[in-house]
Order: structure tokens, then C-alpha cells, then sequence
């Protein structure tokens, strides 16, 4: 980023402007139409733009963005004009005397190949191309870069004809001519679309084609851009992409709407992928899938992100938000459609549980840290920090929850509403709710605070036997979050059923209940809707010691405060026909054990002989959905997971426990495991599909616990598996333990390093890979760490080798990271310093690490706050990590 813009925002120079929500004003100048002329060279890149604009408010001068940007020449009307006419800095271009419509020609120039924030127009290799949202775009030209300025844009792209064939931008291509020793090729996109979904490619690039029958009997050609090395590992994401097409059509009504869909795979890219009209740009870590370059997870985030960013086609481009913070209308709705869409692909049960993870130890940490905000917050500083985890995952929540209050056949009538309402407009978030309360009686009013409070509500459940009654209280509250003290009660949707004693489902259709919460029969189960801070329910006619199962398929993002003892659990592990419950309650009963276990030697016998149970219903199971579930609850709750679940938190005690009960599971069930391990360690063939997949889980489950049980042989069995694998989940599943267990000697973990990096340098996925499995090693201190950054395979100004290095040391390796010396937590600083003046969105999402402190204990507070004070020193902080770091310090 350019030096000059950052000066106007470092800590010790000056306060960076607030951007708030409650200061919205629509733009002065609407823009009809946008000519680009982008003429590409080595040194200098000249931009040429028309644009056509119309007054709709009170006459006054045209505000124009820019960044870092050197102007050539400002034209109005064909007239060129004087200096005095215009203001200009390198941020900002304002045009006093303009009538209510004009044309306003503007040149600049700009150096893409020294553009290492990976915003705007930059080179990746040879490769050029675009990354724009949020506001990215005022790095290429002067413009009103806001999301609600949709225009009609023609680019017309030049460039060297034989280092740049492949010249790309939004929507149906409509002229190509050589001209001298260049090409120049003409792109027009009939459809408006703000400037943050601009998008433009040029490089030499080999290509994957295909063909998509719409369901109205159009034909698309779809096309998968990649460096020629990259191009055979395309296949996957072209499957993807045309069963994201097919599923979308079906599940929600949307058709593709342009001749042409490409996706452009690059290898420098900040974030997973850009949804720009017609021309999408992915990281390759999102595209690229093949058996030896990507990973069972690696072929779902494929799978997930295409169908993503092609669901952005209607939820993000037809319709888009009216300003930045309305993130959440885009970004929510499209999580959850693709997490929808994952569902049917694979297992919905177990993508449910991957998404409750993911919230309890990522989101819920943020809820409850010095950076919570609401998923439509109220300022910001720098609005690339506002692509949270809050936006996004607790976004998706919040549409999950209104398609659970509606019921789906609503829920869709509620989606095609605020389609058919929106197309072609900037909405906000009201918008989207409005268009759902039309569908329902159920008053929306209260359940809009989702959208405006922070923090994550905690319901705490009562039970009690009394008569012949059972009675449950509901109680709801949510602590403070920064800028809100006081929460107003949520409408929070708890979805619940019942067991009898011994474990058999029991139908709320045939039970009597009295609720003073609103509530409905949804299949065997109840829905309560609980807007107050309390309400009741009573039972009759479940005869004694009945079980509730609470908060089903995680009905509504909050936490569960209920004491269940160890009998309770036990037989929602084993009974509950709800995926979430089953999985919640082994969770909580391994929570438990872990916190027990800090203070005696042995686990309860009683869970010892639970996973018995599974592991003999894991050899019983005939399907792929049984296999993926039973592989997911055998799992042991991560150290993230636990940081967040436990309180008060002590670091080292947990980490010890967890190892110490995932050893003595290892060792007491060594038989199971070693049978379960032989059952499913050789498969088919590889295959993507959800049978072999299952299978695959299964097997490293069950290597993970062999492995733990300890001894001489467990050498031996994973170099074995590492070297006969036929792909790259079971070999990295191997290398991961390799890299990991104190039974490995350290020559055979240097050898098999050596190997894998010999057999797959050439993969840079895998040699992201390859470094993320010793970064998050707890065998890799600091100086390892150093000794890694040194590699040569290490390039630091590349964002997937940053996060594949820090981000996993940071948010894996959690017994360096939190060394109590505080050499974790320097490392990092020094990193994020580092890239603060390269890459201010990396450097930001780095630092977010560092900003849970509170969480930990008075040493280890007292340590990551020093080094946010040295962060905060640094000269010329950029506004993304000082936003970071300042609401860290001053909350």
C-alpha cells in the first residue's frame, strides 16, 4: 500500500476517520455507464475510464475515491479541464462545476507489479489480474467506489499478444484485434454491478472447458482459467460448479443469467475466492483438487467454495447490499446457501457439527473478545477487518434460524420475494427480513436484534420432575459487548425433543405441554420461540425420567447452560435421533472428563466403555452418513475448542488433559482401535465420493489413537502408511502424526520431510501443506519456526505460505504459540510488523491472535498485551491493524 496513504493513519499521527452506519447518505451522482481502457505494460499501467453520471440530489461538486493513484488528465463534457477545476491527493478526486448529467473522462497510472497489499490491479507472477471488494477498485481509477453505484461496464483490455494471450473481464466477450505486436479484446456485462465485482485477468493461462443446459434450455460455456502446471487439477471444481448450477436452480429457482461463467485460479490471492460477475478469481487452495494434491477437506472446500461464490451470482451481484454494513445480506445468506448445498452433497449431520465447531471455537471467541460486533455493525475504521467470522458464520445463523421460525416451503416463498423485489438494486438487511414477514405471522421484530447486538446469548435450562409433570425453565441473557452494555432479550428458536428414561424417542404429538412461549409441533419435535428473559414449559405424559434433547440440528447460535449428569449424556450419545445432539452430548461429556482430569488420573469408566460402543457400532455401520458421524463423535474435542469452552482457563492443565485422556482411550480400547484401523485402512481405490471419504475418516481416526497408545511399532506403521498411500489424505494424515509423535525418531521425521518435499516441491498446495503440519507441530518451537521462514520453499510475500507458516503456528500449535515465556507471542508480533507495510489484511488477520487475551491467565495476559503495545508503536500503522489493535488495547 502507498506509503503517503498510510501516513494519513497511523496511531501516533492521527485518528483515522470512523465510517458509521447511522451517517449513511445515498451517492449525489448515480453512474449510468463505465469504458475502461486498461492498457497493460511492464513498468507503468495506464487507465483510461468514461463514465456517464446523473445528478439525484442537491447540485455539488463529484466526490471521485482513489488510492494511491497518479492522475494524467480529468476531462467533462470532451473538455479537458485546469488544475483549478478539480482537487486531487492520491486518495481522492473532486470535480466542482458539473451539471446534472456529464461525462467524465479521467487517465491514471498505476504500478501493478509493485502492488503487494494484493488490492486493485496487481501482478502475481506474470499473471495479471483484479481483487476489488470491498474497495479496491479506487486503486485502479477515480470512481465512486461504494457498493450502491451499480453501472453498466464495457472494458476493453491491451496488452503484449504473446506473453498476455488470455485477456479476461466481466461478462460476454464482443471484440478481439491484434494490433502490432498486441492484442486488445472488448468485454461487455449488460448487467449493473458495483465496483467491487470488476474484475479483470491477463496472463498466459491454459484453460478446462465445459458446457451447462440451463433448465429454461440455454446453453453456458464455462470455462476454468489456470497456470498451464495447475490446469489438470481443474477437473474437480468444473464438477462443482456445474453441480452448484444444477442445485440452485432446483433448491431456490436462480438461473444463471450471461453466455459465459469463468473462474481464474491464482496463486497470490488474500482471500478463498471473489465472486465478480462472470469472471470469478479464486485462491488456488479453493480450486485445485486432484488425489495427490488435495485432501479429503481439501476436496469439500472446493466443493463449497465454487458452489459459493457461483451462489453470489443472485445473492451478492443481482441483488447487493446498499453499503458495507450490510455485509452480512450477501455474505450470511450465501453461507448458509452453500452450507445447504454441502448438506445434500455429503453428510448433513456432519456438516452440521463442522459448522458448530467452527462457531465454539472461533466465532463464540470472537463474540466474547475485545473485537465483537454485531453481523451488522455499527462503524467501522477499515472495512476489510468487518470479513468475520461474525459476518459470515454467525450470519449464516441468523438466516438458518428464520428458515427455521418460517419452515423451508415459507422460507423460499420469503427468498424469491426479496428476489424478485431487489434484482438490480442495493438492499439492506431490513430489506431481506421484510421480504420473510411477509411470509409469516410469527412477528420478526424482536428477532431483528440478531442483527444489531453483539455477543452470544447463554439460555440456561431448568429441569425439574414434578408430579407427573416435567417442567423446564428457560432463562436468556447475554453479556456486554464493547459500545453495548445492556441486550434486549433475543427471538431465539429452541427446536426440542424428548427420550424416555431409557433412551426411546418420544413425539410431542402425543404429549400434552402448556408453554407461556409461543410454540409449534414440527414433526416429533417442539419449536419454542423465546423472546422473553424467561419462560416455562411443562410436560405431561412422558412418564418418569424423561430426557430433553435441547437445541436440535443447533437451532439457534447460542450457548446451553444445563447440568446433565454422566447417566443423562451417555444415553443422548447413544439414542438421540438428532445428528447435533448425539454429537453435543459426547462433547460435553468429554469436556468434562478433560476438566476432571486436571485433577485425577483416570477417566469415568463409564465414557471409557461409551466409546467401546461406538467403536462396535462403527463395524455394524452400512452407510456412509453412519461412518461420517461415528468418525466425527469419536473425535476428541480440539485445543480451540476447549480454550473457549473451559473457564477459568488453564493453558498447560488443559493441553496435558487432553492428551492424557486421548492416551489412556488409546490404551484401554488399543484392540478397537487396531481392529478399527485394519477394517478400513485399504479401501477402493481412491475415489471423492462420500463412501470413500467415510472410510478414509474412519481409518485415520483410528490411527490417530494407535498412535497415541505409544510404543515401538507406531514408527513403523506410519511410515508405512505414508509411503503406500495412493493420496493425499492418508499421507498427510501420516505425516501430521509423524511431525507430531515423540515415539517418531527424529531422523526418520527428517528423512520422510525430505521425501515429501522431493516427491511434491512442484505442488505448492502441498508444500503449504507440508509446512502448516510442522508449524502446528508441538514438537516446533520458536527456533524451529525460524529455521522454517528460512526454508527456500518459503516465500513470504505469498499468502497461503504466510497462513500455511503463522496462522498455523498461532492457531494450532498452542502449546509453542503459548509458551509462558512469551517467545510465542513475539514471534508473531515480529511477523505482523513485518507485513503491516506489505500486506495490512494479512498482517490484521495475524494479529487477531494476539486480542483474546483476556482469556488466558494474568501471565500470559500481561505478555500478548505487551506486544500489542508494540504493534500499536509501530510507525506508519496501517488503519486494518490499528483498528485491530486498538479495540484491543482500549476495551
Amino acid at each position: 500500500m502507498d506509503q503517503n496513504h498510510l501516513k494519513e493513519h497511523t496511531m501516533k499521527d492521527a485518528n483515522p476517520q470512523v465510517v458509521r452506519l447511522a451517517d449513511y447518505q445515498p451517492p449525489r451522482y448515480r453512474t449510468e455507464t463505465v469504458r475502461l481502457y486498461v492498457d497493460i505494460r511492464d513498468e507503468l499501467t495506464r487507465v483510461s475510464s468514461q463514465i456517464k453520471v446523473l445528478r439525484q440530489g442537491d447540485p455539488g461538486p463529484l466526490h471521485l475515491d482513489g488510492d494511491g493513484l497518479e492522475l494524467e488528465s480529468v476531462s467533462v463534457d470532451g473538455v479537458l479541464l485546469d488544475a483549478n477545476q478539480y482537487d486531487v491527493t492520491p486518495d481522492s478526486l473532486v470535480i466542482h462545476d458539473i451539471g446534472a448529467a456529464a461525462e467524465v473522462s479521467v487517465v491514471t497510472r498505476i504500478q501493478p507489479q509493485k502492488n503487494t497489499a494484493l488490492m486493485g490491479l496487481y501482478r502475481s507472477n506474470d499473471l495479471y489480474c483484479t481483487q476489488c471488494e470491498a474497495q479496491g477498485f479506487r486503486r485502479i481509477t477515480y470512481f465512486q467506489d461504494r457498493p450502491d453505484v451499480q453501472a453498466r461496464y464495457t472494458t476493453v483490455i491491451e496488452a503484449d499478444k504473446d506473453r498476455y494471450p488470455v485477456l479476461l473481464a466481466n461478462g460476454n466477450r464482443t471484440g478481439e484485434e491484434i494490433i502490432g505486436g498486441r492484442r486488445r479484446v472488448t468485454w461487455e456485462d449488460p448487467w449493473p454491478k458495483p465496483s467491487y465485482l470488476f474484475a479483470l485477468v491477463a496472463g498466459n493461462l491454459a484453460h478446462i472447458h465445459d458446457r451447462f443446459i440451463t433448465r429454461s434450455g440455454r446453453s453456458v460455456d464455462l470455462y476454468i482459467y489456470s497456470e498451464p502446471h495447475n490446469i489438470m487439477h481443474c477437473d474437480y471444481a468444473m464438477d462443482a460448479l456445474k453441480r452448484s448450477m444444477r442445485w440452485d436452480e432446483e433448491r431456490f429457482g436462480r438461473e444463471y443469467d450471461l453466455d459465459i461463467f469463468m473462474i481464474v485460479a491464482v496463486e497470490d490471492f488474500n482471500m478463498g475466492a471473489m465472486e465478480n460477475k462472470g469472471l470469478n478469481v479464486f485462491n488456488t487452495s479453493c480450486v485445485l483438487a486432484s488425489p495427490d494434491t488435495a485432501t479429503d477437506l481439501g476436496y469439500q472446500r472446493v466443493e463449497a467454495v465454487v458452489a459459493h461464490e457461483y451462489f453470489h451470482n443472485w445473492s451478492g451481484n443481482r441483488v447487493t447490499c446498499r453499503d458495507w454494513f450490510q455485509l452480512s445480506l450477501k455474505e450470511g445468506f450465501t453461507v448458509f446457501r452453500d452450507a445447504e448445498f454441502s448438506s445434500d452433497m455429503n453428510s448433513r449431520g456432519v456438516k452440521r457439527i463442522e459448522d458448530v465447531q467452527f462457531l465454539r471455537a472461533v466465532q463464540f471467541a470472537e463474540d466474547a473478545g475485545p473485537l465483537a460486533h454485531p453481523i451488522r455493525p455499527a462503524s467501522y475504521i477499515e472495512i476489510s477487518n468487518f470479513y468475520t467470522v461474525t459476518v459470515y458464520e454467525k450470519g449464516a445463523e441468523v438466516v438458518r434460524m428464520l428458515s427455521t421460525l418460517l419452515g423451508e416451503e415459507k422460507f423460499r416463498k420469503g427468498c424469491d420475494l426479496y428476489f424478485e423485489q431487489h434484482d438490480g438494486e442495493s438492499a439492506t438487511t431490513d430489506d431481506f427480513v421484510a421480504a420473510m414477514q411477509a411470509q409469516t405471522a410469527i412477528d420478526l421484530t424482536r428477532f431483528q436484534r440478531w442483527y444489531s447486538q453483539a455477543g452470544t446469548p447463554v439460555v440456561a435450562v431448568e429441569v425439574a420432575e414434578r408430579e407427573d409433570a416435567l417442567v423446564l425453565t428457560f432463562r436468556q441473557s447475554c453479556a456486554p459487548s464493547p459500545g453495548q452494555e445492556n441486550k434486549a432479550p433475543f427471538h431465539i428458536p429452541m427446536l426440542m425433543g424428548l427420550l424416555s428414561v431409557d433412551g426411546v424417542p418420544l413425539d410431542f404429538e402425543r404429549l400434552r405441554f402448556e408453554a407461556d412461549a409461543a410454540s409449534e409441533i414440527r414433526g416429533a419435535d417442539l419449536l419454542l420461540h423465546l423472546i422473553e428473559p424467561m419462560h416455562t414449559l411443562t410436560v405431561r405424559g412422558a412418564g418418569k425420567g424423561p430426557i430433553p434433547s435441547l437445541l436440535r440440528g443447533f437451532s439457534a447460535p447460542v450457548r446451553l447452560d444445563i447440568r446433565r449428569d454422566v447417566v443423562t449424556l451417555i444415553q443422548l450419545a447413544v439414542h438421540d435421533t438428532d445428528a447435533f445432539g448425539r454429537w453435543d452430548a459426547l462433547q460435553t461429556l468429554l469436556v468434562d472428563e478433560i476438566i476432571q482430569l486436571k485433577h485425577r488420573a483416570e477417566p469415568d469408566p463409564r465414557v471409557v466403555h461409551l466409546f467401546a460402543t461406538l467403536q462396535a457400532e462403527v463395524l455394524a455401520a452400512a452407510d456412509p452418513e453412519s461412518r461420517f458421524m461415528l468418525a466425527t463423535m469419536l473425535t476428541c474435542p480440539d485445543e480451540a475448542y476447549l480454550f473457549e469452552a473451559i473457564r477459568p482457563l488453564d493453558v498447560d492443565a488443559v493441553i496435558e488433559a487432553r492428551e492424557r485422556l486421548i492416551a489412556q482411550l488409546a490404551s484401554r480400547l488399543s484392540d478397537g482401535w487396531q481392529g478399527l484401523y485394519r477394517a478400513y485402512r485399504h479401501g477402493a481405490a481412491f475415489s471423492p465420493d462420500a463412501d470413500a471419504m467415510a472410510t478414509r475418516s474412519l481409518a485415520n481416526v483410528a490411527l490417530t489413537y494407535v498412535v497415541a497408545g505409544g510404543g515401538a511399532a507406531v514408527e513403523d506403521l506410519l511410515v508405512q502408511q505414508f509411503e503406500s498411500a495412493d493420496n493425499l489424505t492418508d499421507r498427510r494424515s501420516a505425516y501430521v502424526e509423524i511431525c507430531n509423535s515423540p515415539d517418531v525418531r527424529a531422523s526418520t521425521r527428517g528423512r520422510i520431510s525430505q521425501q515429501f518435499l522431493e516427491r511434491f516441491g512442484h505442488e505448492a498446495l502441498v508444500v503449504d501443506g507440508w509446512f502448516s503440519a510442522q508449524a502446528g507441530s508441538p514438537l516446533t518451537d520458536v527456533a524451529a519456526m525460524q529455521r522454517l521462514e528460512k526454508h527456500p520453499a518459503f516465500d513470504g510475500t505469498n499468502p497461503n505460505k504466510i497462513r500455511s507458516l503463522y496462522s498455523a503456528f498461532a492457531a494450532r500449535n498452542f502449546r509453542n504459540f503459548h509458551h509462558r515465556d512469551g517467545s510465542g507471542y513475539r514471534f508473531l508480533a515480529d511477523r505482523v510488523i513485518d507485513l503491516n507495510a506489505r500486506n495490512p489484511q494479512i498482517a490484521s488477520r495475524l494479529t487477531t491472535e494476539l486480542t483474546r487475551f483476556r482469556r488466558y491467565d494474568t501471565v500470559r495476559q500481561r505478555l500478548m498485551r505487551a506486544e500489542l503495545e508494540r504493534i500499536a508503536a509501530t510507525p506508519d500503522l496501517s488503519r486494518d491493524v490499528f483498528e485491530v489493535v486498538s479495540k484491543s488495547l482500549d476495551r
